[in-house]
């Protein structure tokens, strides 16, 4: 699948998102935003690399700032973790292990672990 073809799932994604989870009475941060702030990582994603660009970990630390409150974290978590199981991209251990470690390859600390598996209204 080429990058432009993952592009376009992703904001195609990106959509979906926003009619089914979109802003919510509690939550501030909304699925448009999770995808604008992660879209320059999907490179990095997919194919990986020596280092995270630079705009990746911009929209990594960006999201975390907007993201202070419980509601707006599950509302990131379930963002994220639904563009991972519902992409249409096949995501290897190698891609997981990578989507994984962005917070802390770009210095951020989240309080869950970004994964198909995680529990979302677990998150605090």
């Amino acid at each position: 699948m080429g990058y432009s073809t993952m592009t376009i799932r992703f904001v195609c994604l990106a959509i979906v998102c926003l009619v089914t989870f979109g802003p919510k009475a509690e939550a501030a941060v909304t699925c448009g935003q999770v995808v604008n702030n992660l879209t320059p990582c999907v490179s990095y994603i997919i194919y990986g690399g020596n280092a995270v660009p630079v705009q990746c970990c911009n929209g990594v630390r960006s999201l975390n700032s907007m993201a202070q409150t419980t509601p707006d974290r599950r509302a990131v978590c379930n963002c994220i973790k639904n563009a991972v199981t519902s992409s249409g991209f096949t995501y290897t251990r190698f891609n997981l292990d990578i989507v994984a470690g962005l917070p802390s390859k770009c210095g951020v600390n989240i309080p869950y672990q970004i994964s198909p598996n995680t529990n979302c209204n677990s998150v605090h």
